[in-house]
């Protein structure tokens, strides 16, 4: 197994007994290209599970998308969905928080994206009681449902279904076919424009890949997301915390957990915060990790 290389002035990683709570993303941490969990992840989390430490999901899928990954890491835990912003015990059905996009806000992102310029180039995912609502059914929108393992439900107006405030808007390349690189710099001067619009007080924007946009209720973040599990739900505290990710959606877990990892696939500024850098998805990073440090 190749040793983890420590990042410089990072936090006391030589604390590893402190940690009880250990915190995965989905895409690009314990799911790549296959869509599944390893064999060895499920034994290293096992492992870990025995000696007393808990396991929990934070991602940007939905709630029923990220079910199967829940179950699959045996996790007891209440699970971290749309980056934070819905948070629910599978087991109760209890849910601690649901931090839906203000109304005026999810309206004027629909007037946004539906310019000429952009309506021909972005599709809009709206999400509204765990179900994913579109304008209409494309290429880009089949692969996506495919990997998340769910149906899009269209409407040719989406302000129709804007009764109940949505917890969270998408916004994605229409075009499937093109580039990551080209997608990449669609998404990057959405994320540009709209920061100019709206401050981080009305609207938090976040990159979950190269591909994806996500608006939602500013706090409803992994980072507080993984707070509220530490410190509410369960009594710990940061230090007692671990997490791995990959992307810019990982950022403010990354930065509040005791310990946090960034894989190998991860952007030069996730790695830059990160205490640790694992081996990528496809080398089984985040089991590298897992077995390096808590085994």
């Amino acid at each position: 197994m190749d040793t983890l290389p420590p990042k410089s002035g990072s936090k006391d990683i030589s604390k590893v007994s402190d940690i009880r709570l250990l915190v995965l993303d989905i895409d690009g941490t314990i799911a790549g290209d296959s869509n599944q969990v390893s064999p060895k992840l499920k034994q290293v989390v096992r492992a870990i599970q025995a000696q007393g430490i808990r396991v929990a999901i934070a991602t940007g899928r939905m709630y029923c998308s990220a079910l199967r990954f829940h179950r699959e890491i045996g996790s007891t835990l209440p699970l971290l969905a749309y980056q934070g912003a819905l948070i629910q015990d599978p087991v109760t059905q209890t849910c601690y928080r649901h931090w839906p996009v203000a109304h005026h806000i999810a309206l004027e992102l629909l007037d946004y994206f539906e310019q000429p310029a952009l309506k021909e180039t972005v599709l809009v995912h709206v999400y509204i009681g765990d179900r994913l609502y579109v304008r209409e059914i494309t290429a880009a929108t089949i692969a996506y449902a495919q990997r998340s393992e769910i149906q899009p439900h269209a409407v040719s107006d989406l302000r129709q279904i804007l009764t109940t405030n949505p917890t969270k808007v998408l916004a994605m390349s229409r075009d499937y076919t093109a580039t990551l690189a080209a997608q990449g710099a669609l998404i990057a001067q959405l994320h540009k424009n709209l920061r100019e619009r709206y401050s981080p007080a009305e609207l938090y924007l976040t990159q979950s890949s190269g591909q994806f946009l996500e608006a939602a209720k500013p706090g409803a973040d992994k980072g507080t997301a993984v707070s509220y599990l530490t410190e509410e739900i369960l009594n710990l505290k940061p230090h007692n915390t671990m997490v791995i990710g990959d992307n810019f959606n990982d950022l403010e877990m990354i930065a509040y957990a005791g310990i946090g990892i960034a894989m190998g696939n991860a952007p030069a500024a996730v790695k830059a915060i990160a205490d640790w850098i694992a081996p990528d998805i496809e080398a089984d990073g985040a089991a590298a990790a897992i077995a390096e440090l808590l085994l």
